[in-house]
């Protein structure tokens, strides 16, 4: 491969990361209104979706912004919770999926034994979280760190409401923002017309004169 073309390639897989970056912070920007602090869009007295099981289907009585959410993601843990569905001959029934009802299990576990408790102050670290993965990756601040946390939640998210029938949450719509997530981690993408590009040469002096902190930081960039 010539300088020229290998040049070239370079620049695409700059620029690609760098819309892939842009674009997954301003994702969850979009998701950070809805469920704004102090009430997380809630309704009086933090009240949460609960759902009752009908003929086989699920039925939900909802309420709003984070408490509808979580209830829905707390009801659904009790369901079968197939993911990577394929139906290869179209009959409905699916022929290839993987079951995470053990782990969905294991989240709703999690929702109504802590957060639901605390959705007064955790949801705030909800919020906070979202908020971080905004600024991390969009500005390309501390980048590799947004992209871990982003991670989480997207995981987190997949795990609750991938698949689910009521309301209807179309499964790859987690499955890509998790991939997506993995990639901005592996990549550290603000290494490229972001902060971390100015942030990063700064660190690695100090990490190299014997700061511990600016060695972990520099890591994260």
């Amino acid at each position: 491969m010539n300088t020229a073309s290998a040049s070239w390639e370079s620049r695409l897989q700059k620029v690609v990361l760098i819309i892939g970056r842009i674009a997954l912070g301003y994702l969850f920007f979009t998701q950070l209104w809805w469920k704004a602090p102090p009430r997380f869009g809630c309704p009086e007295g933090f009240a949460f979706t609960t759902g009752t099981l009908d003929n086989g289907r699920v039925r939900l009585q909802r309420t709003s912004g984070l408490c509808d959410w979580i209830g829905v993601e707390s009801v659904w843990a009790q369901q079968p919770h197939p993911v990577l569905v394929s139906n290869l001959d179209n009959t409905g029934q699916p022929e290839i999926a993987v079951d995470i009802g053990f782990l969905a299990q294991l989240n709703g576990a999690f929702i109504d034994g802590f957060v639901k408790p605390n959705i007064q102050w955790f949801g705030y670290a909800v919020w906070g979280m979202e908020a971080f993965i905004f600024v991390s990756l969009f500005l390309g601040l501390l980048s590799r760190l947004g992209g871990l946390v982003a991670i989480a939640q997207s995981a987190q998210l997949m795990i609750g409401l991938a698949g689910i029938g009521n309301p209807y949450e179309f499964e790859w719509t987690y499955h890509s923002m998790l991939v997506l997530s993995v990639l901005m981690f592996a990549f550290a993408p603000g290494r490229y017309l972001g902060l971390d590009a100015w942030l990063r040469p700064r660190l690695a002096a100090a990490s190299q004169k014997g700061n511990t902190l600016a060695g972990v930081l520099k890591w994260l960039t």
